[in-house]
């Protein structure tokens, strides 16, 4: 008689806006220390378990759909890349408390990660290479990252918090050591006290403007040169901005 346990069902969700992703008709979200992977058209699961127990805090897909980073809650969290049949294939720990984002580069070949309010650490990932190349502090609380569409700056949104990020050429050819991420604040005006709950930069014919939602239901575009160039009160009480890797953007 085989005394093996398998998962076979998962009732229940710990999904946060940074914990929420879908990718080639899958969805993936967190239940403790678990990620559910779940395919709506059939409601069939299946599951990447977290050794070391600590509960999931953030994930995302890769780009190309084949490829799931995750953050984790706890003291010295990790963040790893998983094949979606559960195989660890890198992780790297670089954050004290916990991770609040994470996100692959629009090539799938850095990931960012954001750690907690008392963390604050932004890092830039060659996860393949198995080193951190680029990192900076932050001061405020971050819910939202986003790649703008051709890979050469990436947007984190949070408490009183826009700010775009620049990673200097030097920074990819860097394996051995971790040069400062180049980071300037969104031009907020009259919004400097806003809360960003969200944020996704354009694809196609917008991708040179970045969209933001408020905690207040403000739908927000900014310029490349980070100037808000319009804003709508979209009168709704319940606020998200689409994270999945579709034509919706």
């Amino acid at each position: 008689m085989s005394s093996v346990v398998s998962l076979e069902q998962v009732f229940g969700i710990t999904a946060s806006c940074s914990s929420l992703s879908s990718s080639s008709g899958l969805v993936a979200y967190p239940a403790g220390c678990v990620v559910v992977l779940l395919d709506p058209n059939t409601n069939k699961q299946k599951h990447i378990l977290n050794s070391s127990r600590k509960s999931f805090s953030a994930l995302s897909f890769s780009h190309d759909g084949k490829l799931l980073v995750t953050g984790e809650s706890g003291h010295l969290p990790c963040v790893r890349v998983w094949d979606l049949q559960g195989a660890l294939k890198a992780e790297v720990q670089a954050h004290k408390y916990g991770v609040s984002c994470v996100s692959f580069s629009r090539s799938d070949v850095y990931v960012v990660s954001v750690g907690f309010q008392h963390d604050m650490n932004v890092n830039v990932w060659d996860w393949k290479k198995g080193a951190v190349i680029a990192s900076n502090k932050v001061s405020s609380r971050v819910s939202s990252i986003s790649f703008s569409d051709d890979g050469s700056f990436f947007v984190t949104a949070g408490t009183r918090h826009l700010r775009f990020w620049y990673l200097s050429e030097s920074a990819h050819h860097r394996v051995n050591s971790t040069v400062p991420l180049i980071g300037r604040s969104a031009l907020l005006g009259d919004h400097k006290n806003s809360v960003f709950v969200a944020v996704a930069c354009g694809r196609g014919k917008a991708a040179s403007r970045t969209f933001c939602l408020t905690s207040s239901a403000l739908l927000c575009a900014f310029s490349q040169q980070r100037t808000l160039e319009l804003w709508v009160h979209l009168k709704v009480l319940h606020l998200s901005l689409c994270t999945c890797h579709c034509s919706c953007h």
